[in-house]
């Protein structure tokens, strides 16, 4: 079955996704309140899985849900917190489920999290996993065995086009196309320049790139992220902007900004769309889209 979002990808239209990010409990109210508010706005849907290695309610529990209400969900699945048989178990376990989206990630490190005497468990990484999604496909799994019934996924990975330095990168892009991704969901990108270097040589690829943007709801949120998170630069010129902001004012210019990037990117026809990271204000994409003119 092909699932909506690959039909949305191969269409040729600007294709818009988002994400939401479970709670930590089984109070799910608020970010089915938030998914209620964004749903008509987005082609798709991340739930994130254990976001910097924290300990949350499940992605492929908060897919099903986003699923029962009409969403068209993308199931985020990291290689840090189980083995090779227990993903390939979530991969079937999901997709009988009807979803039919995945992104395959190697996950953030432990330590960064909240329960750092966890043991991370690597058995594959984000390459690896998306040559699972595929070999499942075929009705095969790891161990070379027949499937009693076989899955279907759009897969897709990340990558970082903010990089330093990018070739490590630009590599390892290659290997996620050549292993069956099919879209690729970028770190944050500002500086629309440095994306088009990135760009000329995505485009030799037959792969789909939406462009990560991160809201920025503060000039201290925009100079941390610069300072400390590797692979996202924030120019000092957005800062500034920022910082200059009337007092309260702040995320209004920074839904602003995010508006302003995903129209340059669509005007220009930079990529194949974007996926929006509101981290915690996910009500406010619909502005956004609004400042962009979507």
């Amino acid at each position: 079955m092909v699932s909506k979002f690959k039909q949305a990808l191969n269409s040729g239209k600007f294709v818009i996704t988002t994400e939401v990010g479970p709670p930590k409990g089984t109070n799910l109210e608020q970010m089915l309140h938030h998914v209620d508010l964004i749903k008509d706005s987005v082609d798709a849907i991340n739930v994130t899985d254990h976001q910097s290695s924290v300990m949350r309610f499940p992605s492929v529990g908060g897919c099903i849900l986003l699923k029962e209400k009409g969403v068209e969900p993308i199931l985020q699945m990291t290689c840090r917190d189980r083995n090779r048989l227990a993903l390939q178990a979530d991969l079937l376990f999901a997709n009988y489920m009807g979803i039919n989206n995945v992104l395959c990630l190697t996950g953030d490190a432990v330590p960064v999290g909240d329960h750092k005497e966890a043991k991370g468990v690597f058995d594959l990484d984000s390459v690896q996993l998306l040559k699972t999604v595929r070999l499942l496909e075929s009705g095969k799994d790891l161990g070379g065995n027949d499937l009693d019934g076989a899955v279907s996924y759009c897969a897709g990975a990340i990558v970082t086009p903010e990089a330093n330095p990018i070739e490590p990168q630009l590599v390892k892009f290659g290997k996620k196309v050549e292993a069956g991704a099919e879209f690729i969901q970028t770190q944050a990108i500002y500086d629309l320049d440095n994306f088009v270097k990135f760009m000329k040589h995505a485009r030799q690829y037959d792969v789909k790139i939406l462009a990560g943007i991160v809201l920025l709801s503060s000039a201290r949120m925009a100079k941390y992220m610069t300072q400390n998170i590797p692979g996202i630069f924030v120019p000092q010129d957005l800062i500034d902007e920022l910082d200059g902001a009337p007092k309260g004012e702040a995320l209004a210019k920074g839904i602003e900004i995010a508006g302003r990037l995903i129209a340059a990117l669509k005007k220009e026809a930079i990529c194949d769309g974007v996926h929006i990271m509101a981290i915690g204000k996910e009500e406010v994409v619909p502005d956004i889209l609004t400042a962009a003119g979507l």
